[in-house]
């Protein structure tokens, strides 16, 4: 190697020494501020500890006892309630306030306390148990003396449009206002004064089965056959034509071809022509409701090929089915007659809605009926049907 040669391979590996020196420093340098970083935030965070750990012993030294966790926060209006139904003693329920609109202890305008929420909830759950419409219908809570339902039961009209020609002005869907008045639903049941100063009676749980079962039956019928005077419109009270001729505002049928029975020859093509008599949008949240007896009669039709038209559930709670649709029992459905609208399918959930108000008011009544208490139970509910096209009816006639 040369002289020059020699000088270049030094010259070059001092200018590779200091290079790496250079990166050495810098990586030297910012480690060092990030260990002096995460020393400051050391400091820092130790400060806040010691100022979260001196609010915490004040807190501790000047703080209330804690509350026992085994009492319900519902039980002064349980205690109060109780004491009302014994003894008519409402002292503690004029001084209770509640968080909740449907709570509120307040004396009704006409008499009587809203039942405490544990009561209230049994009378919910056993009318949603029974055999009623309420299970398949659209229900609604409402605070008014009634509510109202639109529907856009017409067709908005459309064209085909070009780049060049105007567009010609197209029908307008036509909206109608359905109403429906919210009526009051009673319930007075008994009991004998010395009955009610047994501490043992559970006076709540009685009441609220008692007046649960009157209105479950109650309502079970009205939905049905109720002539809407001061009770809920029932969808079979609505005037029924011939599903070939139907209009908006009634229902329509279709006939079994005999009267008081099913076509001998052919009783299950009745109850596929009801179900493709409804609209297809609708037959996908469909279900069949009739009564106990035409339930026994429907269950024994086979199709063509020897099958079984009618399926039980494969789960416990699950309903039967019909033709793959299930089927509610509402015994307040008609026997088969003549003429009778013994079976009906259709989408409830739109075709029949069910306002009610949240609350449920009692008022005890100590001197009507001596030596017995009388308890007046009341709330408002009403029904009818909110779309004609979602319910059609099966009539045992010839036409």
């Amino acid at each position: 190697m040369t002289p020059r040669n020699e000088d270049r391979a030094v010259t070059a590996m001092s200018d590779g020494l200091d290079g790496t020196r250079q990166v050495k420093a810098a990586l030297e340098s910012i480690l060092t501020e990030v260990k002096g970083f995460q020393n400051e935030i050391k400091v820092k965070f130790q400060k806040q500890e010691e100022r979260l750990n001196m609010m915490q012993k004040k807190s501790l030294n000047f703080g209330r006892p804690a509350l026992s966790t085994s009492v319900e926060s519902t039980a002064p209006h349980q205690k109060a309630f109780d004491a009302y139904l014994r003894s008519g003693d409402d002292d503690g329920l004029r001084g209770l306030h509640l968080e909740g609109k449907a709570l509120n202890s307040s004396v009704a305008a006409d008499g009587g306390y809203l039942v405490d929420p544990q009561t209230t909830e049994t009378i919910r759950n056993v009318l949603h148990s029974t055999a009623s419409i309420r299970q398949i219908a659209n229900v609604v809570k409402v605070e008014a003396t009634s509510f109202d339902v639109l529907v856009d039961h017409g067709e908005m009209g459309s064209g085909w449009a070009s780049e060049t020609a105007s567009l010609s002005e197209t029908s307008t869907p036509q909206i109608d206002r359905i109403s429906i008045p919210l009526y009051e639903l009673a319930a007075m049941p008994k009991a004998s004064q010395r009955l009610l100063d047994d501490v043992a009676f559970d006076i709540e749980t009685w009441l609220a089965n008692r007046i649960a079962d009157k209105f479950a039956r109650a309502e079970a019928q009205a939905f049905i056959n109720g002539n809407g005077d001061e009770k809920p419109k029932g969808f079979l009270t609505h005037p029924a034509v011939k599903n070939d001729d139907w209009v908006w505002g009634k229902l329509g049928y279709v006939a079994t071809g005999a009267n008081a029975d099913f076509a001998p020859t052919a009783a299950a093509d009745a109850i596929v022509d009801l179900v493709y008599a409804l609209e297809a949008e609708y037959r996908g949240g469909a279900s069949f409701v009739m009564n106990s007896k035409t339930a026994g009669a429907v269950r024994k039709m086979k199709d063509a090929d020897g099958r079984f038209l009618w399926s039980d559930g494969l789960a416990q709670g699950e309903p039967a089915r019909l033709m793959g649709y299930p089927v509610l029992i509402a015994e307040d459905m008609p026997d088969i007659a003549a003429g009778a609208f013994a079976v009906a399918f259709g989408d409830f959930a739109q075709g029949y809605t069910i306002a009610e108000r949240p609350d449920l008011r009692v008022l005890r009544d100590p001197f009507s009926a001596k030596p017995h208490v009388l308890f007046y139970a009341s709330k408002r509910v009403g029904g009818d049907v909110s779309d004609f096209a979602a319910i059609k009816l099966l009539k045992f006639a010839t036409a």
